[in-house]
């Protein structure tokens, strides 16, 4: 029997909801969350009360409401364990893990370790260093932009461009802003990045070599590292569909699960020579001209679409409590996810009818089309036991909204470009 322990989340989206139906899967219980605003995602549902404090996700609000709670659980009888579903809350609690571990389970790297980690400057380097492939990289300054040493693009066209600092990023808005830039030619790549560092951006740019192909050339790897340091478990995912939106490139919308040993041999080497521990999430993207498997970054914790990890039988939620709670890892083997075809799930994050006409054909949508006929598919947000009228009302009206942003983005963002370098491929 499961001892008897106490879960918060921070957080309110899509990552805090699917954490909260893993812990409701698994032990049959509902999850309290404190977040700054209350985001759709989690309104309305029996499973997880979310309790708002404005400012809460930055200091110094984040610590004057976490002062209060070690106040409250300082004689808990149960073990208390704060799980971030957010960059910015993993940051947090890595900067205050010292402090918030007199009351707390904190299972985070130390801060010292995420600053090297959360910066893609930072991750290059590292992954240089322990020899992770990673796409050739140009980092650009604001001293290169006004001495316009930036024009010097080492790469062909079309180029990958992106902000290092996601924070002051949210901060600079101008018409064409997007979340990353595929660049075609050098009269954009100039336009982009003068419209970047006049409209209040002033951090470094993460230049690329454009990993050519279609969304499907993605990867998505979750896994978690105990608290000695082991990789316990990974689990492969394989993208088939992203969102076009410009403020939502990247983020995954349907994923197969799959299996690769070389991958997870690269992660877990990785992981155990930094000591990682806790949850991590890698982006990662196929490189048809040689190959290899390119790692973009590393996410300090489970991501927004990680729940296909729990669909496919390894609940997000389980591993933090048999650490911690239980203590029951230390002597388990690593558990490498997927082996068996037969037991495979396919995870949506968008209706059916948008993955049908929008994910690029393929032999790896024709497997997502079997699991879908055969109902072996799932979401994350639709859960039979939370399902109040409201409740569906609201994450139906979620998904229809996908219906016009596909329309309006998916050619634009998407469609043209992967026809462009498939072309290329195919010559």
């Amino acid at each position: 029997m499961t001892k008897k322990f106490t879960p918060i989340l921070l957080g309110s989206d899509i990552n805090v909801y699917g954490m909260a139906r893993s812990f409701n899967e698994a032990y049959g219980i509902k999850v309290k969350a404190l977040a700054d605003v209350q985001l759709a995602a989690t309104r309305y549902s029996s499973i997880v009360d979310v309790e708002l404090h404005h400012g809460f996700s930055s200091d110094p609000t984040f610590m004057d409401v976490m002062h209060k709670k070690m106040e409250e659980y300082k004689n808990h009888e149960e073990p208390v364990i704060l799980i971030a579903c957010g960059d910015g809350y993993a940051e947090l609690l890595a900067k205050h893990k010292e402090e918030l571990s007199k009351v707390f389970i904190v299972p985070y790297i130390d801060y010292d370790l995420l600053e090297v980690l959360i910066s893609k400057e930072g991750f290059y380097k590292t992954a240089e260093e322990y020899g992770l492939p990673y796409p050739k990289t140009k980092i650009i300054t604001m001293d290169d932009y006004k001495s316009e040493k930036y024009l010097d693009v080492p790469f062909d066209f079309p180029v990958e461009l992106k902000p290092e600092d996601p924070v002051s990023w949210l901060k600079c808005q101008f018409e064409g802003r997007k979340k990353t830039f595929a660049i075609q030619d050098k009269a954009e790549f100039k336009d982009i990045v003068t419209k970047i560092y006049t409209h209040g951006y002033k951090a470094d740019l993460i230049l690329q070599d454009f990993i050519p192909g279609d969304d499907s050339n993605m990867r998505t790897l979750n896994a978690y590292v105990d608290k000695n340091h082991q990789v316990k478990m990974m689990c492969l995912g394989h993208p088939l569909l992203e969102d076009p939106t410009p403020q939502s490139i990247g983020n995954y919308m349907a994923i197969l699960p799959e299996y690769n040993e070389k991958l997870y041999e690269q992660v877990q080497q990785f992981l155990e020579k930094l000591n990682y521990t806790g949850m991590a999430n890698f982006d990662i993207k196929y490189d048809p001209r040689d190959g290899e498997f390119k790692f973009f970054e590393i996410n300090l914790r489970q991501g927004r679409s990680s729940f296909y990890v729990t669909l496919n039988g390894y609940n997000l939620a389980k591993w933090y409590i048999d650490d911690y709670v239980e203590d029951a890892l230390k002597d388990k083997e690593t558990i490498y996810g997927n082996k068996l075809e037969s037991k495979y799930k396919l995870w949506l994050g968008v209706p059916k009818k948008i993955f049908n006409e929008y994910a690029f054909e393929n032999e790896y949508k024709d497997k997502a089309d079997e699991l879908i006929r055969e109902g072996r598919y799932g979401t994350t947000v639709f859960y039979d036991k939370d399902k109040s009228f409201k409740r569906w009302l609201l994450m139906k009206y979620m998904f229809h909204n996908y219906y016009k942003r596909y329309k309006t983005y998916y050619e634009v963002n998407k469609g043209k470009i992967f026809k462009e370098e498939n072309a290329k491929l195919d010559k």
